[in-house]
């Protein structure tokens, strides 16, 4: 006989980065963060800032608590709130499920008023205009009025799959306008320290765009090796 699993299972030891990781972050743009970790760490495209960003301010950086709820259903979520840590982005993995939403505004609500920093979950969400005036960051799939289960089973802490990386609590999720990304908890450190590189590279970039490159040099150089064949 197969039993039935448990209705929620929450890790009861969950990591979390230094404070002076997570100020690391604040204020960086996604792209740094790709290129930090040398191309990886994007979600899918297909999840986005709620709304495309026009009415609500889309950036937050801060470490994952995530909440894996499976399709169409909240539980694990709502369970969630309860361990919320100032600061944190609440990640809801939903099975990319599109058939209901994932949040409304009142669990939204609530994740703002324990103190989260943002919220991200790979399905659609509803009450967009009860969601706008609460002022936490969101990014998710799209909008639905359909409204989910409550039933689980779910889990709270534990590594979750979500728009083609996993997530696991305290990982850094770092989000903005261009979308959302996961630096892993073991990769932080390289990340910060290859970010201040990055961020040179961008600002010396930026300044000769602005005095009027036109082709850069590397661009140059490759089309004058022997790797370029001009025919006629």
């Amino acid at each position: 006989m197969i039993e039935a699993p448990p209705t929620l299972t929450i890790k009861t030891s969950m990591r979390r980065p230094s404070d002076a990781q997570i100020a690391a972050f604040q204020g960086v743009p996604t792209g740094f963060v790709v290129d930090a970790l040398f191309g990886g760490g994007a979600l899918s495209s297909k999840i986005q800032p709620i709304g495309g960003g026009r009415d609500l301010r889309s950036v937050a950086a801060g470490p994952a608590l995530t909440a894996d709820c499976g399709p169409a259903d909240v539980l694990a979520t709502f369970a969630a709130l309860k361990f919320i840590q100032g600061g944190e982005v609440v990640v809801s993995a939903f099975a990319a499920h599109s058939g209901c939403a994932a949040a409304g505004d009142r669990l939204i609500g609530m994740m703002k008023n324990n103190g989260a920093a943002g919220f991200v979950t790979d399905g659609p969400v509803r009450d967009y205009d009860g969601i706008v005036p609460v002022g936490l960051p969101v990014w998710c799939s799209g909008l639905t009025p359909a409204s989910p289960n409550m039933t689980g089973p779910g889990s709270i802490g534990f590594p979750v799959q979500i728009g083609g990386q996993e997530v696991e609590t305290g990982d850094m999720i770092v989000a903005d306008q261009d979308g959302v990304v996961v630096v892993s908890y073991e990769r932080l450190d390289e990340a910060i320290q290859n970010l201040e590189r990055i961020k040179e590279m961008e600002q010396t970039l930026d300044a000769e765009v602005a005095g009027g490159l036109k082709v850069p040099v590397w661009v140059e150089e490759f089309l004058a090796s022997d790797k370029t064949v001009l025919k006629g």
